[in-house]
C-alpha cells in the first residue's frame, strides 16, 4: 500500500471550546480560529452569558480576536431555569445552544443548576424543545470523581424520554457507559476531546503528576478509552469532535489547587490526523471532525480546506501573549503530521 504523505480535512468543527476572554481570549482564540471553520464557544466567563446583551458583546470580542481568519463562533447560552419562552424566540437565532452546568462540577460553573430535577428544569427545557434549541450538558454529579458521569446516565435518560423533541448533547463524554448510550435514545447524542481518546488516569496521575494533562471529567479508565477510540475511529454518526480545550494560565496549572483543563487547539488536526491514520481509518477523520456536527446541527459553513503533510512538526513549549503564558498538550514533543496549507 502507498504510504499517505498529504491528507486534507474540509471545514474542522471544534463543538466544545473555551475560548475565556481579555488577553485569554486575545491569545488561544487565533489559535483555533486559524486552522477551524468554527467552534462551539462555552458561555462560563465571570459573569456568564446569561443575556442577548452580553452573548452579542461577547460574540463580537470573539470576531475581533479572531479577524483574519474564516472562522464562525458558534455561540451559548448558560442555562438558567427561568429563562422565558419570549425571551428564547428571540435570541434562537443568535446561538447554537444552551449550556447546563450543575452547579460546582467544573470551572465557574459555581451559578449552575443545584437540582437536576425536571419539574424544575421543565420552564426552560420545553420552551427549548417548542423552539429547537439544542441542551448541551456537563454531565456529572458531585459523587465520587471516577463515578461522577456515569451517575448522571440516569439523568440523561429522564431528560431524553421527558423531552423526546429535545436534542440533547452529552459533552465531553468519558466513559464506556455514555457510548453505549448513544444509541439508546434517538435524541442523545455526544462529544469527545481528543485527550479523552489518547490518556487515561494513569497518565495524569500514575507517575509523577502531569498538571497539564488534568481535567474535568478526569481521563477514566483503559476500558473507557477504548470504548470512547472505537466509537471515534468508526465516526460514529451521533458522535462529534469537541476539543474542550480550555486554556489555564501556566501558574494556575503548576501551583498547589492545579486548574482543570487541557489546552489542546493548536495540536488537534494534527493529533487526530495522525491517530486516525495509526488505526488505518483516515477515511473516518472527516465525519468525525465535521460532516457529524454538520448534520446534528444542521450547519451550513463556508469552505475552508486545511492540508496536512506527514512531516514532523515539533509542539511549542508555551503559547505566550502579553502576561498570559498557555502550556499546551505535548510541550516539546513531536507530532508526525504538520499543517501544510490553509485554504
Amino acid at each position: 500500500m502507498e504510504e499517505i504523505s498529504t491528507f486534507e480535512i474540509h471545514e474542522p468543527l471544534d463543538m466544545h471550546l473555551h475560548l475565556r476572554d481579555g488577553d485569554m481570549l486575545s491569545l488561544v482564540g487565533p489559535l483555533t480560529s486559524q486552522t477551524f471553520s468554527g467552534a462551539l464557544i462555552m458561555p462560563n466567563l465571570v459573569p456568564p452569558i446569561t443575556t442577548k446583551e452580553a452573548l452579542l458583546a461577547y460574540k463580537e470580542r470573539i470576531n475581533e480576536a479572531c479577524y483574519k481568519d474564516k472562522f464562525e463562533p458558534l455561540v451559548t447560552l448558560f442555562f438558567k431555569n427561568d429563562y422565558t419562552y419570549e425571551f428564547l424566540n428571540d435570541i434562537k437565532d443568535q446561538i447554537i445552544g444552551i449550556k447546563l452546568y450543575p452547579a460546582g462540577v467544573t470551572t465557574n460553573s459555581e451559578t449552575g443548576v443545584s437540582s437536576m430535577d425536571i419539574e424544575v428544569l421543565r420552564p426552560t427545557l420545553e420552551s427549548m424543545s417548542k423552539l429547537g434549541i439544542p441542551l448541551c450538558i456537563h454531565g456529572e454529579t458531585n459523587g465520587f470523581v471516577m463515578d461522577r458521569e456515569k451517575e448522571f446516565m440516569p439523568i440523561y435518560e429522564s431528560l431524553a424520554v421527558a423531552f423526546p423533541k429535545l436534542k440533547i448533547i452529552m459533552e465531553h463524554i468519558t466513559t464506556k457507559d455514555a457510548i453505549e448510550l448513544l444509541d439508546k435514545y434517538d435524541n442523545l447524542y455526544a462529544t469527545v476531546t481528543m485527550h479523552h481518546l489518547l490518556i487515561t488516569l494513569d497518565d495524569v496521575a500514575g507517575g509523577m503528576l502531569k498538571p497539564h494533562l488534568f481535567c474535568k471529567p478526569i481521563a477514566k479508565r483503559p476500558e473507557d478509552r477504548t470504548a470512547l477510540l472505537s466509537a471515534a475511529l468508526k465516526a460514529h454518526p451521533k458522535l462529534m469532535f469537541g476539543s474542550d480545550s480550555a486554556p489555564h494560565p501556566k501558574h494556575k496549572k503548576e501551583s498547589c489547587g492545579c486548574a482543570a483543563g487541557v489546552f489542546t487547539s493548536p495540536i488537534a488536526l494534527q493529533v487526530l490526523t495522525q491517530l486516525f491514520e495509526k488505526h488505518g481509518c483516515l477515511d473516518n477523520l472527516n465525519k468525525f471532525i465535521s460532516l457529524n456536527a454538520q448534520k446534528i446541527y444542521n450547519l451550513n459553513l463556508a469552505k475552508k480546506t486545511i492540508k496536512l503533510i506527514k512531516k514532523d512538526f515539533v509542539v511549542p513549549t508555551a503559547y505566550e501573549y502579553k502576561n498570559e503564558s498557555v502550556i499546551p498538550m505535548y510541550a516539546g514533543e513531536i507530532i508526525s503530521w504538520s499543517i501544510m496549507s490553509i485554504n
